[in-house]
This record gives C-alpha cells, sequence and structure tokens, in this order.
C-alpha cells in the first residue's frame, strides 16, 4: 500500500510538470535570423488623435531575446513586469535587460539579446539579426508606441522550430497592447498609475469602450494591424548582408471612418 502510495504521487508529479515547445526541437543546432519590424502607424490608417507633434507618433528601439520555454518577456492576460513597465511607459530598457540577464543566469532559459534601432515616424523599418538555438528556439520582442501612456507592440514566444528544421520564413501583423501599469486613454494622457496594477490587455476598436481611447473606431468590427515583423532565416551567404526591406501596399491597413 505503501509503495503504490509512493508510485502514485511520483506520477502524479511527472503529469504536472510543465512540456515546453521547444522541447521537441531537433533541428540543426544554430540558426541565424533577420528580423524586420514595420511600422504601419499612419494618419491615414488611424485618423483619430493621430500624434503630429511634441512628440509625433514614432516608435521605440526594439528590444528583444531568444529564450526557452522556461522564460517569458510577457503574456497577455498576465501582469507585467517592472523591466516591461519601465519600457512601455518610458522606453527605459535598463530594468528589462537585466530582468532577462537575470533569468539567463539563474534558469539558463535566455540564448540571447538583440535590438533594433528606433523608427522615428508611425511608418517605416528597423531590422536586426538574431540567432536561435534547438535549446532555445522561441522569439520574443516588445516596442513602445510613442507617444502613449504604457502601450505597445510585440511577439510572445513565437517558436521558429518546426521538429527537425528551422522555419524559412514566418510574418506576425501587430495590433497595440496595454501594459496595465498606467490609466491613460489617450496618446497623449498625462502620467496615471493604475492602482492596483491590471493585466496586459490587447486593445481593440471596441476596448477599452470609452470614447476617449484613440484606438476607439465603433464602426470596425477589428481594428487593422498598426505594425507588421517579418522573420527571415539567413543562408550562410547572407550573413552580414544589410537587411532586405519590403515593400508593402501603401493601403493594406487604412481605416474608413467619420473620426477624426
Amino acid at each position: 500500500k505503501v509503495i503504490w502510495t509512493v508510485l502514485v504521487t511520483i506520477l502524479g508529479s511527472a503529469s504536472s510538470l510543465p512540456v515546453g515547445d521547444d522541447s521537441i526541437c531537433t533541428a540543426e543546432e544554430l540558426a541565424k535570423y533577420r528580423i524586420i519590424f514595420t511600422g504601419k502607424w499612419s494618419q491615414t490608417a488611424f485618423p483619430k488623435q493621430y500624434p503630429l507633434y511634441r512628440p509625433p507618433a514614432q516608435w521605440s528601439s526594439l528590444l528583444g531575446v531568444t529564450h526557452s520555454s522556461d522564460y517569458s518577456m510577457w503574456k497577455k492576460n498576465e501582469y507585467a513586469s517592472n523591466g516591461v513597465r519601465d519600457f512601455a511607459e518610458k522606453g527605459e530598457a535598463w530594468g528589462l535587460m537585466k530582468e532577462i540577464e537575470e533569468a539567463g543566469e539563474k534558469i539558463q532559459s535566455v540564448h540571447g539579446i538583440f535590438s533594433a534601432p528606433a523608427i522615428a515616424s508611425g511608418t517605416g523599418q528597423t531590422s536586426t539579426e538574431l540567432e536561435v538555438h534547438p535549446r532555445h528556439p522561441l522569439v520574443s520582442f516588445v516596442v513602445r508606441i510613442v507617444p502613449s501612456p504604457d502601450w505597445f507592440v510585440g511577439i510572445d514566444s513565437l517558436n521558429l522550430c518546426e521538429r527537425d528544421h528551422w522555419m524559412d520564413e514566418v510574418s506576425v501583423d501587430l495590433y497595440p497592447y496595454d501594459a496595465g501599469t498606467d490609466s491613460g486613454f489617450t496618446f497623449s494622457s498625462p502620467n496615471f498609475a493604475t492602482i492596483p496594477q491590471e493585466t496586459v490587455k490587447e486593445i481593440t476598436c471596441s476596448s477599452p469602450s470609452h470614447p476617449a481611447n484613440s484606438f476607439y473606431y465603433p464602426k470596425l468590427k477589428i481594428l487593422p494591424p498598426i505594425a507588421q515583423v517579418t522573420i527571415v532565416k539567413l543562408k550562410k551567404s547572407q550573413l552580414g548582408l544589410s537587411a532586405p526591406f519590403i515593400n508593402l501596399p501603401a493601403k493594406s491597413n487604412e481605416i474608413i471612418d467619420s473620426v477624426s
């Protein structure tokens, strides 16, 4: 009876252990990618309260990490870390970089940090290179929406490994998120801390459901993407070369709305 109890306990504990998506990656040892971030935040696409000055619409630098499933930079419906809060509210990266480094040292869940330059307007492109490993095939990043209370776009744990090979290319449309740390409704809202802190939420055309919300477009079913990211696997002959810029249709995400 004692042996049976021990076995049940062991098996129960084993079955409750998390199994990461990256645990089955058997691809070649390393892969390098070019990540291209494209801002699509234009006055034509998002006419309501579009920031024209002090400061005009723009994007912060991109800060990202390649990691295993043991690490999470941010997650929808979970609380943002202090580092993500500082980045989303003020564009300060040191706290988030320290959190990433500490996670890498403690549980070796981080393979590398990467960053790309800021974009001085709402539209444009920036890029950099990153490296993934079979034990660290996930990519996460954040880019702050400037100006905004605590809004950002990004990706949470995108897996670039498909069992025994690395993906050649992947593109993802990006939508705004609220970090849950500042209570402003508009791009230019003054700093007003959210107490108690709320979880990270996607901002939609109807949520927050308030006419003052800069992204409130009640006539739409969904917001168009405010940005896009494309991640392209590099061949050995491409390493170190400048990034290929992607031509996107000028009207691919326009909002037709009477609100100005």
